[in-house]
Order: C-alpha cells, then sequence, then structure tokens
C-alpha cells in the first residue's frame, strides 16, 4: 500500500519489538509520557522506528486486548512516516474502553511528539 509521494504503508517484522531484552533496554534507559489510557517509552536507535505493545490481562479479555493492539499497529502503519524517525517506542496500555482510530491516532501522534522534544536538544537562537 502506498500514497502519491510513495511512501508505503506496511508494518514488516523489522518495524516491531519482540523481544523482552528490547523492552527492558528501553524501559531502563528511554523516556516516558502518558497520554489518555497509554503510557509510551521512547529511546533513540540508529534504524527506522520501532513498536512494542504491552496490554496485561488488566487491560479485558482476549476480544478487548486484541482490538486495543490491532488499532495501535494499524495507528503506528499508517502514521509511521509522520512520527519522529529512529526511536523505539514501547506502548503500555492502561484498562479502559477501546477507543475509535482516531483517538489512538492523535495519541499516539502526541505522545511521540512529546518524547522526541525531551530526546531533542533546545535550538539555540542565531544571532545574525
Amino acid at each position: 500500500m502506498a500514497d502519491p509521494a510513495g511512501r508505503r504503508f506496511l508494518f514488516p517484522r523489522d518495524r516491531r519489538l519482540l523481544r523482552s531484552s528490547q523492552f527492558e533496554r528501553i524501559y531502563d534507559r528511554g523516556h516516558a509520557v502518558r497520554r489518555g489510557p497509554l503510557l509510551v517509552h521512547a529511546l533513540p536507535g540508529d534504524h527506522d522506528t520501532r513498536i512494542g505493545l504491552s496490554v496485561s490481562r488488566k487491560v479485558g479479555n482476549a476480544v478487548v486486548r486484541n482490538r486495543i493492539k490491532r488499532r495501535l499497529r494499524d495507528s503506528f502503519r499508517r502514521l509511521q512516516h509522520d512520527l519522529p524517525a529512529r526511536y523505539d517506542l514501547v506502548v503500555t496500555v492502561r484498562q479502559h474502553d477501546p477507543l475509535t482510530q482516531a483517538e489512538y491516532d492523535r495519541i499516539l501522534l502526541d505522545a511521540a511528539d512529546a518524547l522526541h522534544a525531551r530526546w531533542t536538544p533546545p535550538q539555540q537562537p542565531t544571532s545574525d
């Protein structure tokens, strides 16, 4: 799938965080922000932005958890070109009623922008 600018909206395996050691590294060395029912951790990397999801059984039964994960993966897939580049993101979900796709999009983009601002040094004004 692609848009007119030629960007592809796939979600290949190399864009996913799969190992517990990857999650632990981000929890230990990254920054986190809470947006609504999501706690998003981020750590800069030297690769394309990747995402991992952590949804406990407290969130709901398997149907509810899978619905939330599916919507979050779809948000990442569609927003990956708009998110700040080169971060590993871990999204931890708190218990809540599933939101709309647009709400997850907004929350994920807002959290990624806030985390990028925490990792980016402030710009020094230039004196011309």
